[in-house]
């Protein structure tokens, strides 16, 4: 009876996990590794017991009133050209901005994050490359990588792809979260400059750029992907000037006129607002193949944070942070109509 045989019910040797294409002391060394880096998240915050047990701990006593906030979110298509440009760490932070942004706009605090990694093979210099990224991003928000999941799973996920799904908690005083019912008519409307697509739209820039081929170099391809912007520093220094913010929106898939509209309760209020043309002017020239309604329902639009404030609040909500530009003010007609100031 062969040695490998599966009818074999004794204790001799057979099949391994490492035959069936998963490497468990790989998996091991890549856990000890990225242990080194989340090591340099855990400043501001820190966990309440050790890293690496079955779940992660916070301890919230030093709030009076705590109220948890959480959000999931991935980096899309984006990652097909990320990961054909080399562009790991990029990845890395895109998948912490993403989900970060969104706990910021409720008035909360990232405390953890958490990253789940499909792959069909570790390649540890892949996955370490991918935390550094992540590391660097939570390390300038002050955010603890708590712990993760990283499946190994051949014929599942196909070769030289990578699944990235993200997973952020945040922390606020009940008394601190925004409430975007208290926006009125007559509210200021600041946006906050994007670094790019970020990781929105891209299945549409994928098809543009695959379409039009002949017009964008490589390197301005490249230079489309830059990361995901983290907007801490404009909620830090809002709160700093102790500025009374209604609420915050994060500029992502709907565009503008969508996440806008998600602050003005039961379609009362809107928005007419004018948008700077966009500085990067390659993507000006992608979203230029689009319709600019659509181009708006896709795209931030070169917008990628929007935060609503009481007209008397204007000039120190557009000294917060770099890229503050007044977008409009909220009025009584339904909708959030965008378009480019030329």
């Amino acid at each position: 009876m062969s040695a490998s045989d599966p009818t074999n019910p004794g204790g001799g040797p057979g099949y391994t996990y490492r035959d069936a294409g998963v490497d468990i002391d790989e998996g091991n060394a890549l856990v000890k590794e990225i242990g080194r880096l989340r090591a340099r998240t855990e400043h501001r915050h820190q966990l309440y017991q050790a890293f690496g047990l079955f779940a992660a701990s916070f301890d919230l006593s030093a709030w009076n009133e705590p109220v948890i906030v959480t959000g999931c979110d991935g980096v899309g298509t984006k990652l097909e050209l990320l990961l054909e440009h080399d562009l790991l760490e990029t990845a890395g932070k895109d998948l912490v901005a993403m989900n970060v942004n969104d706990i910021l706009t409720t008035g909360g605090d990232p405390v953890m994050f958490l990253d789940y990694l499909g792959v069909p093979k570790i390649d540890r210099r892949q996955l370490v490359r991918l935390v550094a990224g992540m590391v660097e991003h939570l390390e300038a928000c002050g955010c603890v990588l708590a712990g993760g999941e990283t499946a190994e799973m051949p014929g599942m996920v196909a070769d030289g792809m990578v699944e990235l799904s993200g997973f952020a908690i945040g922390v606020a005083e009940k008394s601190q979260l925004l409430n975007p019912s208290t926006i009125v008519p007559g509210d200021a409307v600041v946006g906050y400059a994007s670094d790019g697509f970020h990781a929105n739209g891209w299945s549409l820039v994928r098809r543009i750029l695959a379409d039009r081929a002949d017009e964008f170099s490589r390197d301005e391809v490249r230079g489309l992907l830059a990361p995901t912007r983290l907007y801490h520093d404009v909620v830090n220094d809002l709160r700093g000037a102790a500025v009374p913010v209604r609420a915050h929106a994060h500029i992502t898939g709907g565009g503008l006129p969508e996440n806008v509209q998600r602050l003005l309760e039961h379609d009362r209020l809107g928005a007419d607002l004018e948008v700077p043309p966009w500085p990067d002017k390659v993507a000006r020239r992608v979203a230029s193949h689009v319709a600019e309604p659509e181009a708006f329902r896709t795209f931030n639009m070169g917008i990628g944070w929007v935060t609503v404030v009481p007209p008397e609040a204007l000039a120190p909500a557009l000294a917060a942070g770099p890229g503050g530009v007044l977008l409009g003010e909220i009025n009584r007609q339904p909708g959030v109509r965008c378009r480019v100031n030329a």
